[in-house]
């Protein structure tokens, strides 16, 4: 019979044997290439000391090719669950020092128990990704493993945060998972998406690419889209997740955490008189004005490097989350495109999902026109923008602050898409299109000297907003300087707002 020490000590081994994953030589080599460790990599991210792990001494049941040899306690991913900023949240986090973080049907149960408590009990679930994809030795059962996941990944859509961390290679049917949560944080360098790698394409299409240019972290936070947040590394990426964290509720039940931040809610700001040039044509950073209005100069960015002609972010007013969207005039000049559309249709849904308000910046001179686009689908794409804003219920506050024109105008969250509070700056112009579209179109006929004249009489009686302002298409017009104070009145009064749409399983986005 076993004594009380022998049967502790069995207990210390099995545990250390787990914590070890790899083992040594391989930990070195993930240090080497400038990773941390599954384990390391969570207890960075986690509030200290409030890790619980999950299914520690968990083993695959493999037994082909010689599988049954090569048993390592937790197999190849750690779960569990854990505090940040005082909130619960549940984490898995691949280990590569185990199999290259492959995924077994046992580590898929894994991550689904995990997946599963999340839901139950309303808190975000974040997945390190670290893993070379499935685990050939085990065939459908890895497969099945991760259509599993996929399903839950669905079920939890809306619900509850879903956020990825690609921390290392993530080939063929892992990119999935995190394709369909909220977020995906890449660290660049050392992070790589891809479908089919590199030597695959080469095999079947005779392209040669590298796998950072194929799917790094740049192509994907500057060229796909696939990916929102670029880390500079591992622990700049799970530091940026607990900032994102911060902004978002626990659950699609609750409201957003309030940040108290000592800025005063009726600040005025006498620099944004002059920020919107009285030239139309003279572009400006939208920045600028987020960054002064809301609490603290604090705007996290999401999607930064891509479709850089709309900005779309986290930031607060008053202590309380919003969300960003804003048309930006210092690139393609703000312009309505394929990829700017869907990126902010996006991160619209998102936002209608958890309960965190719009404030939407507009100053569109329109869509961006040309072949490329029409036959890229323009027309679908920009309606997806245009039916995330009208299904979104939560509330909706848009200011104006330069041209409001054509269909895009409707587009970015008008009084038309049931916008709460539209307000202008006196600079605005809202219209069918620039005056001189409109002059060359309306006086074709007559000569160009005699056009001059009329696309200033165009302007001076048309491009403002107070036939908008007469029609109530805008709340408004209010002084650059009191854009803050104003949003946070809107937002204030916007708060308790109650909207339902028409019972339906789900609506036709256009996709």
């Amino acid at each position: 019979m076993l004594s009380l020490d022998d049967k502790y000590k069995i207990y210390e081994d099995k545990n250390r044997e787990a914590e070890i994953g790899g083992g040594k030589k391989r930990i070195k080599k993930q240090h080497d290439s400038g990773k941390l460790t599954a384990r390391e990599r969570i207890d960075l991210f986690l509030d200290s000391n409030t890790f619980v792990e999950l299914d520690k001494l968990i083993t695959h049941s493999c037994h082909n090719f010689d599988m049954q040899k090569q048993i390592i306690p937790g197999d190849g991913v750690v779960t569990g669950y854990g505090k940040v900023d005082g909130r619960l949240v549940y984490v898995f986090a691949q280990d590569f020092t185990v199999f290259g973080g492959s995924l077994s049907i046992t580590n898929a149960s894994k991550i689904i128990k995990v997946h599963q408590l999340a839901l139950k009990m309303g808190a975000p679930i974040i997945g390190l990704n670290d893993s070379g994809g499935a685990r050939i030795q085990e065939g459908v059962q890895s497969l099945a493993g991760y259509g599993d996941i996929f399903y839950l990944n669905v079920k939890a859509s809306g619900v509850i945060p879903q956020i990825s961390a690609i921390m290392g290679p993530c080939a063929g049917g892992a990119v999935y998972s995190p394709a369909l949560t909220d977020f995906i944080f890449m660290v660049k360098d050392s992070s790589y998406m891809f479908v089919t790698g590199p030597e695959v394409i080469k095999t079947v299409t005779h392209e040669e690419v590298s796998k950072e240019e194929l799917g790094g972290a740049v192509t994907h936070n500057s060229k796909s889209g696939v990916a929102h947040f670029l880390g500079d590394n591992d622990e700049h990426t799970l530091m940026m997740i607990r900032e994102l964290l911060s902004f978002l509720p626990s659950n699609n039940m609750e409201e957003t955490p309030i940040v108290p931040s000592g800025d005063k809610s009726d600040r005025e700001d006498e620099s944004l008189q002059e920020l919107v040039p009285a030239d139309p044509n003279k572009p400006y950073n939208m920045l600028d004005l987020i960054r002064t209005v809301v609490d603290n100069e604090h705007f996290l960015e999401v999607m930064p490097q891509y479709a850089k002609n709309m900005l779309t972010g986290f930031a607060r007013f008053n202590g309380r989350s919003v969300g960003i969207v804003a048309n930006q005039p210092a690139f393609l000049a703000g312009v309505l495109d394929i990829n700017s559309s869907t990126k902010a249709a996006r991160f619209v849904r998102f936002c209608d999902s958890f309960n965190i308000p719009l404030v939407t910046f507009v100053d569109v001179p329109g869509f961006l026109p040309g072949t490329t686009q029409e036959f890229g689908g323009i027309i679908k794409h920009g309606a997806k923008l245009l039916y995330a804003y009208a299904e979104a219920s939560v509330p909706k506050i848009t200011v104006i602050t330069r041209k409001a024109y054509g269909g895009a105008y409707d587009v970015m969250a008008s009084k038309h898409l049931m916008a709460d509070i539209n307000l202008a700056y006196p600079t605005a112009e809202i219209a069918v299109m620039g005056p001189e579209g409109a002059v060359n179109i309306i006086f074709r006929n007559e000569e160009a000297s005699e056009r001059i004249q009329k696309v200033d009489d165009y302007r001076d009686n048309f491009a403002n907003p107070y036939q908008a302002a007469e029609l109530g298409y805008i709340d408004e017009v209010i002084m650059p300087r009191e854009t803050r104070k104003k949003l946070i009145q809107a937002l204030d009064m916007t708060q308790n707002k109650s909207e339902t749409n028409p019972s339906k399983k789900h609506g036709n986005m256009p996709l």
